[in-house]
């Protein structure tokens, strides 16, 4: 945390001067027909793409699932998976991209895919099938966590936020983290997972689906 940041131990030991290896170069783009579900038209289009109205044979098709793999969302959306890729759209694309690829992507549609987003120089990370990524997973279960506090009424949805904000240094608590993200949204990517993983780890809290299916605030307290 910011103790450990400053004194240099805790949980982990830091070094300064410890540089992290550059990433490799993206792959040269080379033209190619592209096919994106709507969430991601608009970034594509501004990198250059030239956007089909229907996926072709030869279409590097992109989906952006929440809560599934590349593989779910490629046979959800009736897609060749062998053409197909997945973007995270959970937190943006100005400062990273996710980029996911499923066992049967080939490496011409993977590389086409990574060079299309580094196009304008924002970073892009390459895994394999993954649901939910890794931001999606991560957050999504973070916010799920604090949504089970609330719900067991351990602390007050204010002094939850206040109390892990302070205490872990996040820049919103759970609770307003899935807000700014979307509680709807949260939602989906858990109920996407336990449905996938069957573990109760990912099964939504009644505070985050309540909450989210009547559109209100996950920092509503209860009457």
């Amino acid at each position: 945390g910011l103790h450990g940041r400053k004194t240099g131990r805790g949980w982990y030991t830091y070094a300064p001067e410890l540089q992290m290896p550059p990433e490799a170069p993206a792959p040269k783009a080379k033209p190619a027909a592209v096919w994106a579900v709507p969430a991601l038209k608009e970034l594509l289009m501004d990198l250059g793409a030239k956007l089909e109205l229907k996926p072709t044979p030869e279409s590097v098709c992109f989906v952006a699932p929440l809560g599934l793999d590349a593989s779910a969302a490629a046979l959800e959306q009736g897609l060749d998976p062998s053409r197909t890729v997945a973007v995270d759209p959970l937190f943006g694309f100005t400062k990273r991209r996710m980029l996911m690829v499923n066992p049967l992507t080939k490496r011409e549609v993977r590389d086409t895919a990574h060079a299309l987003l580094a196009a304008d120089g924002v970073p892009v990370s390459v895994i394999n099938d993954s649901p939910g990524f890794v931001a999606q997973r991560v957050v999504a279960h973070i916010v799920n966590v604090g949504c089970d506090i609330a719900q067991m009424r351990i602390a007050t949805p204010e002094d939850l936020d206040r109390a892990v904000m302070l205490g872990l240094g996040y820049p919103k608590g759970p609770l307003a983290m899935g807000d700014a993200l979307g509680a709807r949204r949260i939602l989906a990517i858990l109920q996407a997972m336990h449905e996938l993983y069957q573990e109760p780890r990912y099964r939504p809290s009644p505070w985050l689906r309540r909450r989210a299916e009547l559109g209100a605030s996950l920092l509503t307290p209860e009457n």
